[in-house]
């Protein structure tokens, strides 16, 4: 036997070195193909130019018209929620500052069941020098298909100049609190339990985090039964020492002036905090071996099971650089294994410009893999999880990458908006630049979002002009949340934009496909595992906070079953280890688990009347 061990050892340690000279040699090329393309992307991206099979197949796509069979419209209903919120923004976006933000969070403050939604507000640089404020704010779910204004009431309505917003319960009390990531630190806004938050963030000590933050994420990583914090940082950006608008090779774009950064600014450090639990946190991001020392642009960070072995492993896109991904060592550190994993850069060993990060098992795997949105010279990037923390970049073999390519993506998701029980990919865009629009290009300012159905094989197919007209209404969109806002078994997305009104779109129309909902209940939820099997459908879902871009989904399971009326088995995997299987489960239902009880509450859904 421990002959046997040590042959596996020996073959994954040349495994591993094979790839990374393989990588190394990727780079080489890669170097001298930048050297090329310098001038063209000396701001944000790397050219990554597509075969021709490849831009034919994009084109033949997107002039294809008619709906898809078996499929839903994807409406704008953003009018009839009551929903009104404005992202302040510059018109001219001369400061990086005024480009990044834009995330929005799904959170079921009161309790009550039904997602709430809160819209991270910022400012611009003229508005913070001259000391105007901007209103983030908090819509409670009416139950009817409407939502109402409760920022004042709530008390969350000027953490910050505001990035991103995500969801975790810090204090272990079964409320859901916010923490909102800011241009100078983050707001941890405690749930009171009444409807209103109180701001900890000096008390929990976590005003010592000063920088630009951008993706948080909680998740308990030491397995104290505490939930920790994890903080990507980006810049170093000071309203007293702003940059030159449109001087220095970072501040360039297709020969125009533009805003300056991230290249040629300095980066920041990320954080870890480790939960006391007495209400504070320690930064121990040194000793966890997540400190970023060479301080590359952070943007999403999410947690999650990569390799299936019961520990929590960390994601982190860097904005222009390589990419990190955390493996826990059991003993409270981290190992960057992102390069030996494949996630790190693209194929061709080129580092990108990831920004938002979707996860999910959307080839029924029963593994986590990863889609990261990009800049418009490259294309979202599509990490097939292979087990053993190995992942294959299939972008161009699924057909993500011509989809994507000429887009800057922001926001994304894997999601089932037609129930039939394959996760298909959502992903919202929006240009950096308001400067472009003066080239009389093929580029603009504004731009469609994209949706790609699953093939069911690994593929995607584009069917973003397929699906009604408002993916085609052009914005500069960021943020993304997914989750049945409704509570009618059907998945809305909720976009927030960089300029002006967000959107949110709902799926109508298509087949009347059964599915299942679970909230999870337990020590911890967070990171918690459901396995759903149901006829040939075997699904796998997680828990999770953050992704997507800067934003937080619905903390609630949410499973299309296709024609199937029932649920086989659910097997539930808590992150203690603990694991509880349900069984014969009727479909279209909502259920709520609890940790050791098993089922304590089965819904039907509530059908709204002013809803299609």
């Amino acid at each position: 036997m421990k002959e046997i061990d040590g042959r596996i050892r020996w073959r994954k340690e040349i495994s591993g070195r094979m790839r990374l000279l393989a990588v190394v040699l990727r780079s080489v090329i890669s170097i001298a193909f930048l050297g090329i393309q310098g001038v063209m992307a000396a701001q944000m991206g790397v050219p990554t130019p597509l075969s021709p099979a490849e831009r034919q197949k994009a084109e033949a796509e997107r002039t294809t018209t008619g709906p898809v069979a078996n499929y839903p419209q994807l409406v704008d209903i953003t009018k009839s929620t009551g929903i009104i919120f404005d992202h302040k923004s510059s018109p001219d976006a001369k400061f990086i500052a005024e480009s990044m933000s834009g995330g929005v969070a799904l959170i079921d403050y009161d309790g009550d069941g039904w997602p709430d939604i809160y819209f991270t507000n910022a400012q611009s640089v003229d508005m913070a020098l001259r000391g105007v404020k901007s209103r983030s704010a908090l819509f409670h779910n009416n139950h009817d298909g409407t939502f109402s204004d409760v920022t004042d009431k709530a008390g969350v309505g000027y953490p910050c100049w505001a990035m991103g917003a995500v969801v975790g319960d810090y204090n272990n009390d079964g409320r859901p609190d916010l923490l909102v990531t800011c241009l100078n630190g983050v707001v941890l806004y405690r749930n009171n339990g009444d409807g209103t938050f109180t701001d900890v963030t000096k008390a929990s000590g976590l005003d010592a985090d000063s920088g630009w933050a951008t993706g948080a994420a909680f998740g308990e990583y030491d397995n104290d039964g505490r939930t920790d914090l994890f903080v990507s940082h980006y810049v170093d950006f000071h309203l007293d020492n702003l940059p030159k608008f449109g001087l220095g090779k970072g501040c360039k774009y297709l020969g125009l002036d533009v805003q300056c950064g991230p290249r040629g600014l300095k980066g920041l450090p990320d954080s870890l905090y480790h939960n006391n639990g007495d209400g504070t946190f320690t930064d121990v991001s040194k000793q966890a071996g997540v400190d970023d020392t060479e301080r590359r642009y952070g943007l999403t960070s999410i947690w999650s099971h990569f390799n299936n072995d019961g520990k929590l492993d960390l994601f982190v896109t860097n904005d222009g650089e390589a990419n990190y991904l955390y493996q826990d060592d059991n003993a409270g550190k981290f190992e960057d294994v992102a390069l030996l994993a494949g996630v790190a850069a693209n194929e061709d060993g080129v580092e990108q410009a990831n920004m938002g990060i979707a996860v999910g098992d959307y080839l029924h795997s029963g593994r986590m893999s990863l889609a990261i949105s990009h800049f418009d010279v490259e294309y979202t990037a599509l990490y097939t999880n292979e087990g053993g923390m190995n992942f294959t970049d299939n972008s161009i073999a699924s057909g993500i990458a011509r989809g994507t390519q000429g887009y800057v993506g922001w926001g994304d998701a894997f999601v089932d908006f037609a129930n039939n029980g394959w996760q298909d990919f959502f992903q919202v865009n929006g240009h950096v630049y308001p400067q472009v629009d003066t080239t009389h290009t093929a580029t603009h300012y504004l731009e469609p979002k994209l949706l790609f159905l699953n093939q069911h094989d690994g593929k995607f197919l584009n069917i973003s002009r397929r699906v009604g007209p408002a993916l085609q209404i052009p914005q500069v969109s960021r943020g993304l949340a997914v989750g049945d806002l409704f509570n009618d078994g059907r998945m809305e997305a909720v976009v927030e934009n960089l300029v002006g009104e967000p959107m949110i779109l709902r799926p109508e129309g298509g087949p009347m496909n059964h599915w299942v909902t679970f909230q999870l209940e337990g020590v911890l939820s967070l990171n918690a595992r459901v396995r759903v099997i149901a006829g040939d459908l075997v699904q796998l879902g997680e828990v999770t906070s953050g992704g997507s871009y800067l934003s937080q989904n619905d903390l609630r399971l949410h499973f299309g079953l296709g024609s199937h009326e029932s649920v086989d088995q659910a097997e539930v995997l808590w992150p203690d280890g603990k694991k509880e299987t349900l069984r014969h489960l009727a479909a279209d239902r909502f259920y709520v688990v609890r940790e050791g009880e098993g089922i304590v509450v089965s819904k039907l859904p509530e059908h709204t009347a002013n809803l299609p």
